[in-house]
């Protein structure tokens, strides 16, 4: 389930949806979608040969729990899943559904219970936020074995290439300045 392209783009908006399906980008993430979407953004993506990736803690219209994890795998197979909860990232391993776990690293305690999560959950890749610090992306990687997605307060192509060089597989970004940016240099 490697993904090999350095930017994944994450849409919040039918627009950059839109501008996905136009790229050529074969991933993406799903931020905030209402639950009734979800039917059509599928059906439109795999017309595209698009895989998509949902973050389950942001569809509206559905708990945020395994029980709704099991329901997306089931009913869009999708990519794979993003979550803060042990529980959607473990439904997600179940499922045979890239489990990605997003950890949140506000302060040092943080990054701690966050390797208790990671040993618990054993997730395919974790998503590091905020992503805009490569010796703490280094360490998460070389701690847990995972590849890691880097997302959050990444602006530049400078920023993406230092989270790159520091051991990132991808940089999550709705910046679409980014994904214009690498998928112009990755098709020429």
């Amino acid at each position: 389930m490697e993904i090999r392209q350095p930017i994944v783009p994450a849409m919040k908006t039918m627009k950059q949806f839109d501008a996905f399906l136009a790229s050529g980008y074969e991933i993406g993430v799903l931020l905030e979608v209402h639950i009734a979407q979800l039917k059509s953004i599928f059906d439109y993506a795999r017309r595209h040969g698009k895989r998509l990736i949902i973050h389950a803690d942001l569809v509206q219209g559905l708990s945020h729990d395994e029980h709704a994890a099991e329901y997306l795998c089931q009913e869009f197979r999708p990519h794979g899943l993003i979550s803060t909860k042990a529980s959607v990232i473990m439904k997600a391993r179940q499922k045979h559904v890239l489990a990605v776990q997003r950890i949140f690293l506000l302060d040092s305690h943080a990054l701690e219970k966050s390797y208790q999560l990671i040993a618990k959950t054993n997730p395919d890749y974790i998503e590091v936020i905020p992503g805009a610090m490569p010796h703490i992306i280094r360490e998460v990687k070389e701690r847990t074995g995972k590849p890691i997605y880097a997302g959050g307060l990444i602006r530049t192509p400078d920023d993406v290439k230092q989270a790159l060089e520091a051991g990132a597989a991808a940089v999550t970004t709705s910046n679409e300045a980014l994904w214009r940016h690498y998928d112009r240099h990755r098709d020429g």
